[in-house]
């Protein structure tokens, strides 16, 4: 099979794996434990995106009344870093799942000899470990996360590294993703961009990310084989 199509970069939370109900219940022991009050789930869904740094703190911030700003300058903010670390670590793959048609898509995908990347604001420990709880480690070339670049998504930055390394150009190449974050990255590179109907957009109308397609499911990525 052959195609034009050379490289697809995607996003991983929202994307490709639905992650919010372990997020939450990590969140959730975190708070318990240093005795803040607890958050629900819909909120967590809506503050992922920046990474989980980000997401623990607008937690603090909503169960203290103050602000993330405010939060940045907690003694002990570290701590409660590490302490989520390990909570997260341990139910990395215990709730979360795949979207529907992510692994037969990634087949197909594979078979035709796309290069696929993912490009992540999550940190790597936590990247790496659902990937391997998923049995994706197989389908993917890159992975660049959070800490693996000095910047993270919206900078693109991370697709520039992709592309370098496949030697693709950006009118090869499409990111797949399900949040305005996703769609300014991809614009931010000069590149198409595909959102999931699906995933995490912080609350707000996912047709306001201005994306080239928003896509009805994971298994329409296919026909870009036959179409790019």
């Amino acid at each position: 099979m052959r195609t034009h199509l050379k490289a697809i970069l995607f996003d991983l939370d929202g994307t490709l794996i639905e992650t919010v109900h372990e997020i939450a219940d990590s969140v959730n022991d975190t708070l318990r434990a240093i005795g803040d009050s607890q958050v629900l789930q819909s909120q967590v869904r809506d503050w992922i995106g920046h990474g989980t740094r980000e997401l623990l703190m607008n937690c603090l911030a909503y169960g203290r009344a103050v602000s993330v700003a405010q939060i940045r300058e907690l003694p002990g903010l570290s701590e409660v870093f590490a302490l989520f670390d390990d909570f997260y670590l341990m139910r990395c793959g215990t709730r979360s799942y795949l979207y529907p048609q992510v692994q037969e898509t990634l087949g197909v995908l594979k078979r035709a000899g796309v290069k696929m990347a993912i490009v992540t604001n999550k940190e790597t420990k936590f990247t790496q470990a659902l990937i391997n709880a998923h049995h994706l480690h197989d389908y993917f070339d890159v992975v660049v996360c959070g800490d693996t670049l000095d910047t993270k998504k919206p900078n693109p930055a991370g697709i520039e590294f992709c592309l370098k390394e496949f030697g693709a150009k950006t009118d090869e190449s499409i990111f797949i993703g399900d949040s305005f974050i996703d769609a300014k990255t991809a614009q931010n590179a000069g590149m198409r961009v595909w959102l999931m109907p699906y995933g995490y957009n912080m609350g707000e109308p996912l047709d306001a990310a201005l994306a080239d397609h928003l896509a009805s499911g994971f298994g329409e990525i296919v026909r870009l084989i036959d179409t790019f």
